[in-house]
């Protein structure tokens, strides 16, 4: 094993077509070629171990199942994210992707209508796909208690 790993650098330069140290490939110091015994000029030197464009292929398929995973992702979220939008219910708590938190009162294809304060009744129109997140009970309870941090400090 440890035999293998110190020869990947010969095997990438190999696969690369770069002459290695001591190959028959590289040139002599008087700039001829080696030559075989008997006289007959040197064989080319065989590929890689990777083939001559194996590295290349190896990349792309890599990058390939990159960019399968990456779209098979988004896909997945926006499939949440329609589930999520489809199943808003009327007293829905939601936040909106400006920060703005309310029930839901009114549902229309298109629209959703928040009642935001409950003093003064007001109610905001926004868009469905405005909706960043369902409220679910676990971020009331943290909101109540938010709430009452601030009454206390203001009384």
């Amino acid at each position: 094993m440890i035999s293998l790993i110190n020869q990947v650098p010969t095997l990438l330069m190999m696969s690369a077509g770069v002459p290695t140290p001591g190959s028959a490939a590289a040139p002599s110091a008087g700039g001829a070629t080696t030559a075989a015994p008997g006289g007959a000029a040197a064989a080319p030197a065989a590929p890689g171990a990777f083939g001559g464009g194996g590295v290349f292929i190896f990349m792309l398929l890599a990058l390939g199942v990159l960019f399968f995973f990456s779209i098979m992702n988004q896909r997945k979220q926006k499939r949440q994210r329609d589930d999520m939008l489809r199943a808003i219910q009327k007293h829905d708590r939601v936040q909106t992707i400006g920060g703005v938190i309310g029930s839901v009162m009114e549902i229309k294809p298109d629209v959703v209508v928040l009642k935001v304060d409950e003093s003064s009744n007001t109610r905001i129109s926004f868009a469905r796909a405005s909706v960043q997140q369902v409220l679910d009970a676990s971020d009331l309870v943290e909101e109540q208690g938010e709430e009452d941090l601030e009454e206390e400090t203001v009384s």
